[in-house]
């Protein structure tokens, strides 16, 4: 099936008795066991199986091509699921311009358990300077947050898979819609699943895609079954509802962005755009290759200090000030402030989530935010 028929399709439940065209939330937290002490229902207790949760892991596993999908309760729960599952002492690649939240739980809670270095991961040619015999897990992050960074894919997981590391792609700023990180050799494939995937700014959620069911599979199965950090039949709904219409919402998102992006671009108080689908981006031609759209994604420098950043973000009206992304209303934020005081983002950034709203409505907020 298309894209666009797996969404709607590739997670319906068994028929129930009632006749049920969309799937009911099953909110029991155990299921009655058979005479011989299984379970001819297919589930035991919630926290290891739920129907919602299994219909929400095969429509995720459908949309990116994988052998199966593991959900969590957060998109931070399920990146920080996947660094439990690593043996102590083992060595992490991950990018520069990595996720503040991701960064954060190596620096803090990993910081006696793992080795990491943080590098340029769109330098390819200089990667495997940083493999060493403890190095077990490639984490990229493509388009990166807040600079839209990408990285070649499909590069990377050659590096991997010739030193034998698991290779792992956080691939929320653009949705399994644009781009399917295991058809280009990934082995893991990370969303926040609060973001375009969830759609609305209502429900959290995360999820990891698995390109095999092997001995690492197991390991996150266990801590996703034993641990407990999955997310609620309700949460699952949500993310089942909003799936039906992913797609559609993405074409919609691209498309306000690109022109949101070009509009940036000759603005005279923006110094530059941070965009996938500007041909002047630094890596448009990887874009092109790995990529089936620019995204709703896009960061800005103003010309000026924090001071101007910050007044910008507070004269909007229609773009809601606040973090986040993927939801059908705009979001814009000053990002430095948000990731703290050792944050490397430049402090006359802004970052912005794209919405649904008309174009000429977001472009006239931001003429009259900038001045």
């Amino acid at each position: 099936m298309k894209p666009e028929t797996a969404a709607i399709h590739a997670p319906n439940l068994v028929k129930a008795i009632t006749g049920d065209v969309t799937s009911p939330i099953h909110l029991s937290t155990t299921f009655f066991r058979g005479e011989d002490g299984g379970y001819p229902g297919g589930h035991m207790y919630s926290r290891i199986s739920n129907p919602n949760r299994v219909a929400l892991e095969k429509v995720i596993t459908a949309l990116e091509g994988g052998a199966d999908t593991c959900a969590f309760s957060s998109g931070n729960t399920a990146g920080m699921v996947v660094f439990q599952a690593l043996k102590p002492g083992s060595h992490i690649i991950a990018p520069d311009d990595m996720y503040w939240g991701f960064k954060k739980q190596l620096l803090t809670i990993f910081a006696d358990i793992l080795s990491f270095d943080f590098v340029d991961l769109t330098e390819v040619d200089k990667i495997e300077n940083y493999v060493k015999p403890n190095t077990a897990l490639i984490w990229a992050e493509t388009p990166s947050n807040p600079l839209l960074k990408v990285c070649d894919i499909e590069a990377l997981g050659k590096i991997a898979k010739n030193h034998q590391l698991i290779f792992a792609v956080d691939s929320t700023f653009v949705s399994p819609i644009l781009q399917n990180p295991i058809a280009l050799g990934a082995d893991i494939v990370m969303h926040s699943t609060t973001k375009y995937i969830g759609g609305h700014s209502d429900v959290l959620g995360g999820s990891l895609t698995f390109a095999a069911k092997n001995e690492f599979w197991e390991k996150v199965k266990n801590i996703q079954e034993t641990g407990g950090a999955v997310p609620s039949p309700f949460d699952c709904f949500l993310l089942l509802r909003s799936i039906k219409t992913l797609a559609y919402r993405m074409k919609g998102h691209c498309e306000n962005a690109e022109k949101l992006a070009n509009y940036l671009v000759q603005h005279p108080k923006v110094e530059a755009v941070f965009y996938p689908g500007l041909s002047s981006h630094p890596q448009y031609d990887i874009v092109k290759k790995q990529m089936k759209g620019f995204g709703g994604m896009l960061s800005i420098l103003t010309k000026g200090d924090a001071d101007f950043a910050r007044k910008v973000v507070n004269s909007v009206k229609i773009f809601s000030q606040a973090t986040s992304l993927g939801g059908v209303e705009s979001l814009i934020e000053h990002r430095a402030s948000i990731e703290g005081p050792n944050t490397k983002t430049p402090q006359n950034l802004i970052r912005i989530s794209v919405g649904l709203e008309h174009i000429d409505d977001l472009i006239a907020d931001l003429e009259q935010a900038l001045g």
